[in-house]
């Protein structure tokens, strides 16, 4: 039977911790005598009052051990938080629909990026500052976060992070799973603290460069300009660039470096895939605007590089619209989207490794036809892969390409060209932001049909759960007593 209890405690400590976000925000709203101060507070008693009687009523005094409550609680929490995330922009009439409103809100815990919200710039900065709260409280996973905390309350974490970070390999970086959650966290906090210095060295003021630290490092996205960073100096642009490809490099491998570890740093296949990609496609992209546009070499790389990495790490930050430049160019970061980084990193997407999986699968059918009787183990770097991870990658490609394919027709039954459709639903799925068409850098989701707001939102939260999490919901063997 399921302990419906311990489901609606988890529910509590979520809502209790995120009303405290919304606090500081109200704190913000404070010092710079905004109007949005009120909604903040009123968002955060409501958040917290609810939360207060979901924990203090189901509360449990002894240590438990979770099993399919971990797959509600991971999958139903974002939801949650998302919902109560919408009050702020209800409240202070920054959006005035619950529909957009909940958008905005899991496209910001989910990292995407993706926003309905025609005029950033005038917002107040309470609300400002909320958008990119709820990208901190994403990027790192709001439960790889509970982890660390949850013990304390008598949760036992294991199944929690494996539900959460069900990637294809789980780095546990200490025995117990709760070091490993802080250790994460610590390498996370510690990014953003270094870019925010960055930033602020760079002339930035220190409002917007912790909103952008908060946004690049989660790799989601959302700015304090309608511009994104168009309007920011090239040494900004770089600094950015620096940590959106830190952001999208296995953080395990940070923790690694950090205790001396080089070898394990520099030896690690997926991140020279990832950075090979990058280089090669930022190359490729600024030798044809220098000989086909006449753009300045400088300029041009820099726009290359920085849409590059913003797309393959899947944050979305955008200097240049880049569906204006050629339509092969536009293709490549098309492709890009359904690429992602390293596994273990903030960055939405499929993740390479599991492109190199697949790659190197081909490979071996290949040399079977020539060989049958050989005996080829599928190797990655130095390691050997498993035949069930094999198909646990296999039949998320085959998943993630499927629901792509419903996506793009359900949001063509709405009225949206295919163009549109197919960048919004890869975004979607990716968790990047900007898309194609009509919802391509220069524009938003705000034009996008109700009913496709929720299909996207359903996308986004599939994609950053990586699938398996939440469609096992929807399993019949899931809800049979067991």
């Amino acid at each position: 039977m399921l302990d419906k209890k311990i489901i609606l405690s988890a529910f509590g400590l979520a809502l209790m911790f995120e009303s405290a976000f919304m606090i500081l925000c109200a704190v913000v709203s404070l010092i710079y005598g905004d109007t949005d101060l009120q909604a903040l507070m009123i968002s955060s008693a409501i958040t917290f009052f609810t939360g207060g009687i979901c924990w203090f009523f189901n509360k449990t005094n002894h240590k438990v051990q979770l099993k399919r409550e971990s797959f509600i609680i991971v999958t139903t929490v974002w939801v949650v938080m998302s919902i109560f995330g919408a009050l702020p922009y209800l409240l202070s009439g920054a959006i005035n629909n619950f529909t957009d409103a909940f958008f905005e809100a899991i496209s910001g815990f989910t990292t995407t990026g993706a926003s309905v919200i025609n005029d950033i710039e005038a917002l107040p900065h309470g609300i400002l500052f909320w958008r990119s709260i709820t990208h901190l409280i994403g990027g790192m996973g709001i439960i790889v976060l509970a982890v660390a905390i949850l013990p304390y309350f008598g949760f036992g974490g294991m199944q929690l992070y494996n539900a959460e970070a069900a990637g294809v390999v789980n780095d546990k970086l200490h025995p117990k799973i709760t070091r490993t959650a802080k250790s994460l966290w610590g390498i996370y906090v510690l990014l953003v603290a270094l870019e925010t210095i960055f930033l602020i060295l760079g002339g930035m003021p220190l409002f917007d460069a912790l909103c952008h630290s908060f946004s690049t490092v989660a790799s989601g996205g959302f700015s304090t300009k309608n511009d994104s960073i168009a309007g920011y100096s090239p040494y900004i642009q770089y600094v950015i660039i620096v940590f959106m490809l830190f952001a999208g490099t296995n953080f395990s491998l940070f923790y690694f470096l950090g205790r001396g570890n080089w070898k394990k740093f520099i030896s690690n296949s997926e991140l020279k895939v990832y950075l090979y990609i990058t280089f090669i496609t930022t190359v490729f992209i600024a030798i044809t605007l220098i000989s086909l546009d006449h753009f300045p070499a400088e300029e041009s790389f820099r726009a290359s590089l920085f849409q590059v990495s913003s797309i393959i790490t899947s944050t979305g930050f955008v200097t240049a619209d880049y569906t204006s430049w050629h339509p092969y160019i536009t293709f490549i970061f098309f492709i890009l989207m359904f690429s992602g980084a390293c596994v273990g990193s903030t960055s939405g997407g499929i993740k390479l490794f599991r492109h190199m999986i697949l790659f190197k699968s081909i490979q071996i059918e290949f040399k079977r036809m020539t060989h049958p009787q050989a005996i080829i183990p599928l190797k990655i770097g130095n390691k050997s892969i498993s035949v069930e991870v094999i198909y646990k990658v296999l039949a998320f490609l085959m998943l993630y390409a499927t629901i792509c394919a419903i996506g793009i027709f359900s949001l063509t039954l709405t009225g949206m060209n295919v163009e549109s459709a197919s960048g919004a639903v890869a975004t979607s799925m990716g968790g990047i932001g900007p898309g194609l068409g009509t919802v391509g850098p220069i524009h938003n989701f705000f034009a996008v049909p109700a009913i496709g707001k929720w299909i996207l939102s359903a996308l986004m939260l599939l994609g950053r759960l990586e699938l398996f999490s939440v469609l096992i919901l929807f399993s019949t063997n899931f809800w049979r007593h067991h």
